[in-house]
């Protein structure tokens, strides 16, 4: 439908000047499409690849060899930080603290008895100090065995969602043996590096986007919190480190995503990439000019900048606010007259531009 347009406005230009030319009559004003040169924000993108960790993340494993008495999670399980997870064999264990019990208590009520005796002159203060030496000695022995159960209860180290079991009630949990995973997945980390050139961009607060396969469209924004402090010397690249909130959970660790994050960000004057005329290294734009009714173009030489989406940075050349020829350019030339046939304000295609212009007519 767009090249419909095209020919038939081209068609109708031929046939008008043709019939002016066999009158002798002057050139009707060419038929354009325009559009403001405006000033908006704008920013470099800088692109790269980055792959997500968990805020924390622990495999969970058995310090000791013991047999598995009680598993109290399942698979994806959310959990809080002391919780619970898995419970081994400690019937030993709990002898030991009864029998250590016993004897601290035995001490307690021998240091309870010399302490009145010295007082009186009844007993030495020596034998005193070897009764709470033994008291002492009874209190780090249920220490250490308090300390032994405790490596027989593997909690929770954090608030986080747990992996996959990989254990079982009854099962003997051996030193470095994964039991299960856990992450702390509220915030994610998102790792990636870019080259040196873009070092002074990678500043603490600094806003990124990030998008992945596994949910097309789907646009995640976090903040760069920290930049490491030396450089590959040889990819000649940097890795920085962003977090992104995760609360609907959809982030996994280990997620591929590809990062854009925004360099010199700035107001910049920008025209649309088909406004421009190309002439070897230098470029032009038609600006209308002149009341209306009696409109004509400037070929105007342009600086341009960096592009974008369709989207050209003007730095020298043109002001905000003048009108930019986008459709109609092949026929222009310098002086040219021109009637303005529409005004292309928020991207419209050429059909709704031109149909929009028939409707009014």
């Amino acid at each position: 439908m767009k090249k419909v347009f095209i020919i038939s406005l081209l068609v109708q230009l031929c046939v008008t000047q043709m019939q002016a030319q066999a009158t002798g009559a002057a050139a009707p004003p060419t038929p354009v499409i325009v559009t403001k040169a405006v000033s908006k924000p704008y920013a470099d993108e800088v692109e790269a690849l980055g792959t997500l960790r968990a805020n924390e993340s622990v495999e969970l494993t058995s310090s000791v060899t013991e047999i598995v008495k009680k598993v109290s999670f399942d698979d994806s399980q959310r959990v809080k930080k002391g919780d619970v997870l898995v419970e081994m064999d400690t019937a030993e264990e709990l002898a030991e603290m009864a029998e250590q019990e016993s004897i601290m208590a035995e001490a307690q009520r021998q240091v309870n008895r010399l302490k009145p005796l010295i007082e009186q002159g009844a007993a030495s203060t020596s034998t005193l100090t070897a009764s709470e030496r033994d008291l002492a000695g009874a209190k780090a022995r249920m220490q250490a065995i308090e300390s032994r159960i405790d490596q027989r209860v593997i909690k929770a180290p954090f608030d986080g969602v747990l992996g996959l079991r990989n254990i079982s009630v009854g099962a003997l949990a051996q030193p470095g043996s994964v039991i299960a995973t856990i992450d702390d997945v509220s915030v994610m980390k998102l790792d990636f590096s870019v080259p040196e050139v873009f070092l002074s961009t990678l500043k603490p607060g600094v806003v990124i986007e990030a998008e992945t396969e596994a949910y097309r469209g789907r646009v995640f924004e976090g903040r760069i919190a920290n930049v490491d402090s030396r450089i590959d010397p040889v990819t000649r690249s940097i890795k920085a480190r962003a977090l992104i909130d995760n609360e609907e959970g959809l982030l996994k660790p280990g997620l591929l995503m590809k990062v854009e994050l925004q360099k010199d960000p700035r107001d910049a004057l920008l025209v649309p990439e088909e406004a421009l005329v190309t002439d070897g290294p230098e470029h032009f734009v038609f600006v209308v000019v002149g009341p209306e009714g009696k409109q004509t173009v400037e070929r105007r030489k342009v600086k341009i900048g960096t592009r974008s989406y369709g989207e050209a940075e003007v730095l020298s050349g043109l002001s905000v606010g003048e009108l930019v020829v986008t459709h109609g350019t092949l026929r222009l030339r310098m002086g040219a007259p021109v009637v303005i046939k529409a005004v292309e304000k928020n991207g419209e295609s050429l059909g709704e531009l031109l149909k929009g212009s028939s409707a009014k007519q």
